[in-house]
């Protein structure tokens, strides 16, 4: 499973990707005029205004004896058995109820300031979050989000030497910022250089004359 969508994010199969993609993006944004439901029922509806007619032609084909084996033409959607075993339902239950525990303890700890740091990051995202709120609302981030899944992965893969040599250059430039104020806040902490101490044989002569 997870093959097949790493497949489809980097467009390996150019024709089932831009199928998924276009279907995706146009279902979600039909839902900003109807509801999900006449969205799903109209899909499927518009599926089997295809498969039917060719399902028919194909039946057609075996009763007038040219199709004499009687190939189903969505055999191979059909047989491909898709069905998890107990042990594979048990896992996957497993690895789900884990994630939603892990995700309750994690916002447990944000809310009530198990740490500090941690607390403040999620304080300044919920911020954000509020102004991503008045502007646009969570279907639109999906959308956008759809778009970002099958776009940036296919373009960093392109783009990959050239983005790892920017990467490099940033480093370096944070590497060498960081080294010049770590100098600039050592020369500030050390401390400045007093009067020079008096020779010790001018203070014995001193205490000698009195």
């Amino acid at each position: 499973m997870a093959t097949k969508v790493v497949d489809l994010v980097y467009w390996r199969d150019v024709g089932k990707t831009g199928l998924v993609f276009t279907g995706l993006v146009i279902g979600l944004v039909s839902l900003f005029q109807i509801s999900a439901i006449t969205v799903l029922s109209n899909l499927c509806l518009g599926i089997m205004c295809l498969t039917f007619p060719l399902r028919l032609y194909y039946k057609l084909l075996e009763m007038i004896r040219k199709n004499p084996e009687g190939v189903h033409p969505f055999q191979s959607y059909i047989g491909d058995d898709k069905s998890l075993t107990d042990e594979e339902t048990v896992l996957v239950v497993e690895e789900v109820v884990l994630m939603i525990a892990f995700a309750i303890t994690e916002i447990k700890r944000l809310l009530f300031i198990g740490s500090i740091k941690d607390s403040i990051k999620f304080l300044l995202l919920l911020y954000v979050l509020s102004y991503v709120g008045i502007t646009t609302n969570g279907l639109t981030l999906v959308i956008a989000g759809v778009i970002c899944v099958f776009s940036l992965p296919l373009f960093y893969k392109r783009m990959q030497g050239r983005i790892k040599r920017i990467g490099k250059v940033y480093n370096g430039l944070v590497r060498k910022m960081k080294n010049l104020f770590k100098r600039l806040y050592s020369q500030l902490r050390r401390p400045s250089p007093g009067a020079p101490p008096a020779p010790t044989s001018t203070l014995k002569h001193k205490q000698k004359s009195k």
